[in-house]
């Protein structure tokens, strides 16, 4: 594996990273608690001369590196734009509110940071004032809301919902006053100029460093290509933060998307448009229930096919060639990937049972009729792009459609998904290697991939194949944490195969004895939210320590009482592996449930591993190892997150024991020691805990 190698004499601007990170440097000088890292240094070095010169960089920083700070410096330096991409809005403002004013005060000067989120995050003060002129009315819980926001809309510089913090997280009123873009009317608007998008944007162009999440980023990068235009300033250098998330990101905003809801809330939008003309407005209304009754019966029946192949609605599946197409047969639920879903010979016949045709057709008469209303002398000339808007939204929907249901591009699959009451069927990109490799490591200088796990096995070659990175610079950082002395991996002896009837129970009675040697204090990570409930019943209702269960309120929410509450234990799944940061006694002990493995009946996992095996590889080797590798290793990265850390791994899965269990295992901390003895364990941690 190539190493990043520094120039034998340091230029100026580098010999001035050393002056930052150095022991004796501006950080050391502002920051009491700052510690020199040579690792940070390092990266420091790495990142500012790939931005300097052209090319692409994939940097582990193992935890406690400092790599933020590591990647922000060099960025500051150019001279250009740089864009930073996180996986979360947390790291977002995090950057913007903690470590830019940090930097400030360490290098003594002002930096031009702006922050940017995606469009439903921000008011639209058009959509508002028409929900007002309209005279709709929010429900009765939503009353005191509206106001509120109504009330912030006048004196809030940036209508960042985030700034609304004694809203409902999910709050559905938002959807009818954000500034998605399907609903936008760009320049043509006639609040442009106080349009707190455009605001954003403006500050966004002034800036030098500009700082976005993984989803705004792809979904900006998939506009590029589409009909809307490109969001984010130009730019030619990024830096992606947590960039193990990329590929899957970047497959959803490459993907389509249809639901109930869309359609539902396309008629909701062209019903209360406002047309003078009776006539043009009874055509409308006409085929408005035209397409209403033919989507109810489109989505009766896509509500069949999908109860019908897996017996419970709820979740999440492939869709078979035929699923719209032959209703009679007998529902195949093999995985099909780019197969034609006509059955005849022109496919009508299959279509019509399906109410595909009528559909397609109903949603074409409403474009064609809301295009008529373009040349309405009669019209408002300020309420044109609204109806234009409109149009375009049923011709892109009636697109989408046809595109999904008849399933014919090898390279997407197919599938669909159930959330609360909306059924919502997707096609996504099997393999986005291809799309980045021409569109974001092809058109920009310099793309910097960084992470506390990038690597499996100590090799880049993992992630660069999937995310399509043929060449690049390379840097592994270690972690600065010494492990032999702040944790141990526990490693049950006899704990019965995960899919044993008796697991659960057995679990259930490790986590106890482990949670009466770390006092609680401990995080459960689960692989399914289906185990973690169970996991979570079994042990509330034998231990005194507070319990709390992901989904019993927002993640923030959840954390911040873990760490105001002594002997706290937090039972959590996916969102809690990753980006969850408790430094000191208050998180002690990390216990997973089962190795990490992707979900092989997840619809898009699976149809990867099909097409890894299709291409002659081996799709447990090179997909589902190496997934596992980067997942347990985020979870061990809950746990140490300072020098003064003391902790417990503990990993409930006796598979660990097979031939791939070792490979795992060589991809963790070499000096990480192994117990397999719980009394042994029990006398390390008191005497761990006493050396603080």
């Amino acid at each position: 594996m190539k190493q990043h190698e520094m120039p034998a004499e340091l230029s100026r601007t580098e010999m001035a990273l050393e002056e930052v990170f150095g022991p004796s440097g501006r950080f050391a000088q502002t920051q009491p608690s700052f510690e020199f890292r040579p690792g940070q240094l390092e990266m420091a070095r790495a990142v500012y001369d790939v931005l300097r010169r052209g090319g692409h960089l994939c940097v582990e920083a193992g935890t406690g590196t400092g790599k933020t700070l590591a990647y922000l410096v060099p960025a500051i330096l150019q001279n250009e734009l740089v864009i930073i991409s996180t996986a979360t809005k947390n790291l977002q403002e995090q950057i913007l509110q903690q470590d830019i004013p940090r930097l400030e005060q360490a290098l003594g000067r002002q930096i031009r940071a702006a922050m940017l989120k995606g469009r439903s995050n921000y008011l639209c003060l058009h959509r508002l004032e028409h929900f007002e002129d309209s005279g709709r009315l929010p429900g009765l819980g939503d009353i005191h809301h509206f106001d509120a926001i109504r009330q912030w809309s006048q004196t809030t510089p940036t209508g960042d919902r985030a700034e609304l913090t004694a809203l409902p997280e999910n709050l559905t009123l938002w959807g009818e006053l954000d500034a998605r873009t399907e609903n936008c009317l760009g320049q043509k608007c006639p609040k442009y100029d106080d349009c707190f998008v455009t605001r954003a944007r403006q500050r966004a162009r002034e800036a030098d460093l500009v700082i976005v999440n993984h989803h705004l980023f792809f979904a900006d990068l998939a506009a590029r290509h589409g009909s809307y235009g490109a969001f984010l300033p130009d730019h030619t250098r990024v830096i992606f933060d947590e960039a193990h998330e990329i590929e899957d990101t970047a497959a959803s905003y490459f993907s389509l998307q249809i639901s109930n809801y869309r359609f539902a809330d396309l008629l909701r939008d062209v019903e209360q448009a406002f047309i003078p003309d009776d006539g043009l407005a009874e055509a409308i209304r006409r085929t408005c229930r035209a397409v209403r009754q033919s989507a109810d019966h489109f989505w009766q029946f896509a509500q069949r096919i999908c109860r019908t192949r897996h017996g419970v609605f709820d979740g999440r599946g492939r869709l078979s060639p035929t699923a719209f197409t032959d209703p009679v047969d007998e529902f195949d639920c093999s995985p099909v990937v780019g197969r034609s879903l006509e059955g005849d010979s022109d496919g009508t016949a299959h279509q019509e049972a399906s109410g595909l045709t009528a559909l397609a057709d109903a949603l074409e008469a409403l474009a064609d009729v809301l295009q008529a209303t373009h040349g309405g002398a009669v019209l408002a000339a300020d309420n044109l792009p609204a109806l234009r808007r409109l149009e375009e939204r049923a011709r892109g929907l009636r697109s989408e459609l046809l595109h999904i249901v008849c399933g014919d591009n090898p390279n997407y699959v197919y599938w669909w998904e159930r959330r609360g009451r909306g059924l919502f069927l997707q096609a996504t990109p099997i393999d986005v290697a291809g799309v980045l490799r021409e569109q974001l490591f092809g058109q920009l200088e310099s793309v910097i991939l960084t992470s506390a796990t990038l690597a499996s096995q100590g090799s880049f070659d993992f992630i660069r194949s999937r995310l399509g990175l043929d060449r690049s610079d390379e840097l592994l950082i270690d972690s600065p944490f010494d492990y032999s002395r702040q944790a141990r991996l526990y490693l049950p002896p006899d704990l019965p195969d995960p899919t044993a009837p008796d697991f659960t129970d057995a679990a259930v009675a490790e986590i106890i004895a482990l949670l009466a040697i770390t006092q609680g204090r401990a995080f459960v990570l689960c692989t399914s939210l289906s185990h973690m409930r169970r996991l979570y019943d079994g042990t509330r209702a034998q231990v005194n320590f507070p319990c709390l269960l992901q989904g019993d309120a927002p993640k923030s929410t959840l954390i911040e009482h873990f760490r105001r509450t002594p002997g706290a234990v937090l039972f959590g799944a996916a969102s809690f592996w990753q980006g969850v940061d408790v430094v000191g006694e208050a998180l002690s002990c990390v216990i997973v449930d089962r190795l990490p493995f992707p979900v092989p009946s997840d619809p898009v996992i699976e149809a990867r591993c099909c097409h890894i095996e299709a291409e002659g590889g081996n799709a447990f080797q090179t997909y589902s190892l190496p997934q596992a590798i980067l997942a347990l290793k985020q979870g061990l990265g809950r746990l140490i997150r300072s020098s003064t850390d003391r902790g417990i791994l503990c990993l409930l899965d006796g598979r660990i024991r097979k031939w791939y269990g070792q490979v795992i295992l060589s991809s963790l901390p070499s000096q990480l020691p192994i117990i397999h003895d719980r009394q042994t364990l029990a006398r390390w941690f008191t005497e761990a805990v006493s050396e603080i």
